[in-house]
């Protein structure tokens, strides 16, 4: 049976909020989009469900690129039962399709990790996997960040295919340093199979521009695990603003980067090519405590989690938490919604099947109340 969402603010594909009902058909399809005051006589939906969004916004489901963990789990766990928990426990926020991401890792390990995802749910009850976004290992030594040095790797074409063929070819982002020996090469051949994100680098500007022009277009967690920016060498900051394709994710967690650099990101990059991630590890949904994540032990103490040293360990917030801060900060809302939807379903390839309201994408829909609670989760 389909369904009839009535009278709601919808964001639709222009980026804008209107007045519209939406009907669904039964293979979960959105089929049409009305005027509430339009006349409708298609029999097609007669007995449909009819859910009233009066007063409230509707939207794309999110959908979080970047996801380590949550709620106790670990992708690099290669748990399928853990990653099923994570599936959920991101749909019940609002999170409906995600790309587990996978560390800086042996070749053998990423293997396990990636035939995880083989019986994971695809259901009502759990957020879609849409792809996986492989951060390690092509990674610099000098910004490894909290991945593991011991695993970094050049870019490996031959590696990169074994993986990718375990994955069933469902590796929609791989990160790479792009001034590592092999990343030119790696880039060339790779860049029409897969999005290629440059990150965990020290490139100079000329390297990250020769990477963009290759193919690259995409940044992993910007001013993170960057070489610092400089007004004489602003390395792949400045090259990623110069490239009008290149679209960029920040983790917008409150504790990595300040809000007046979230507003800066916007300003820069525009909001056509602005991802919030969630970068979230295995404390997240936890309550305080001691958790493991990459197999070391982190500590989560409200909204942080350190590893023993005080270090950052990665995120503990969610996408829909971290799309809420993004609003605090001042950055319209429209702009928001439309990081944490239709900009990261473009950047893996998916932008009219999922993150969009329009006629044949996915019914992935969130109601909220004008204060952004959830009402409803289709």
């Amino acid at each position: 049976m389909g369904k009839v969402i009535k009278n709601g603010t919808v964001f639709i594909q222009d980026g804008i909020f209107v007045e519209r009902n939406i009907y669904i058909n039964d293979q979960n399809k959105i089929f049409k989009l009305t005027h509430p005051l339009a006349i409708d006589s298609n029999a097609l939906f007669a007995g449909s469900e009819v859910i009233d969004a009066t007063d409230c916004y509707v939207i794309p489901g999110l959908c979080d690129i970047h996801v380590h963990g949550a709620v106790g789990h670990d992708f690099s766990d290669a748990d399928t039962n853990g990653l099923t928990e994570i599936a959920e426990y991101l749909h019940k926020n609002g999170i409906t399709s995600f790309c587990p991401s996978a560390p800086t890792l042996p070749e053998q390990k990423l293997k396990k990790i990636f035939k995880s995802l083989t019986g994971v749910p695809d259901d009502s009850r759990h957020s879609r996997i849409v792809g996986i976004n492989m951060e390690g290992p092509f990674v610099s030594m000098e910004e490894q960040g909290n991945l593991d040095e011991q695993y970094a790797h050049n870019p490996d074409i031959s590696m990169f295919n074994r993986l990718n063929a375990i994955a069933n070819n469902r590796i929609k982002l791989v990160n790479v340093a792009p001034e590592v020996k092999g990343a030119a090469k790696f880039i060339e051949e790779l860049h029409d199979k897969v999005n290629i994100s440059l990150g965990h680098s020290s490139a100079t500007y000329n390297q990250a521009t020769t990477a963009f022009i290759a193919g690259a277009n995409h940044v992993t967690h910007i001013f993170d695990e960057l070489h610092s920016f400089h007004h004489l060498e602003p390395g792949i900051l400045g090259a990623a603003c110069d490239d009008p394709k290149v679209m960029i994710d920040v983790i917008c967690d409150g504790v990595f980067i300040h809000p007046a650099v979230i507003r800066m990101i916007f300003s820069m990059f525009g909001d056509d090519r602005v991802i919030l991630v969630s970068d979230s590890n295995s404390a997240t949904g936890m309550k305080d405590g001691e958790y493991k994540f990459k197999g070391k032990t982190i500590f989560k103490r409200g909204k942080r989690s350190t590893y023993k040293d005080g270090t950052i360990a990665g995120s503990v917030t969610n996408l829909f938490q971290a799309m809420k801060n993004a609003i605090s900060y001042g950055i319209p809302i429209e702009s928001v919604i439309k990081s944490v939807t239709t900009n990261p379903a473009r950047s893996i390839g998916l932008g009219e099947i999922i993150g969009t309201i329009k006629p044949g994408a996915e019914a992935d829909l969130l109601i909220l109340d004008k204060q952004l609670n959830i009402v409803k989760i289709l």
